[in-house]
């Protein structure tokens, strides 16, 4: 599949002239964020239990392992939705557990 999208962007951002969907886009991350921030929260909490530092240990790895696919996705139509959510729950999540501490 041969990227269409803007000029110097080098992915696929849906054909042109089509309207962005931002209210379906919007509850999409929404619910993404949610349901990602409550995951991340439950299982640093748990990880928290057994060490601290193993909590952090792990959510780092997981964030630097999924930021190459990440950032690759981000232009494709249906998944920069998916992405913004998945971002904003990993920081909520985050930011939940500092504030539990």
């Amino acid at each position: 599949m041969t990227p269409v999208g803007r000029p110097g962007y080098g992915g696929y951002s849906g054909p042109p002239g089509e309207p962005t969907p931002w209210a379906a886009g919007i509850t999409v991350a929404a619910l993404v964020a949610a349901i990602t921030a409550v995951g991340v929260f439950a299982f640093g909490a748990a990880l928290t239990q057994v060490h601290p530092l193993f909590s952090l240990a792990v959510n780092v790895v997981a964030a630097v392992g999924i930021a190459p696919t990440a950032w690759r996705w981000r232009r494709r139509p249906v998944t920069r939705w998916v992405l913004a959510g998945a971002g904003a729950g990993v920081l909520l999540g985050w930011i939940g557990l500092l504030a539990g501490l």
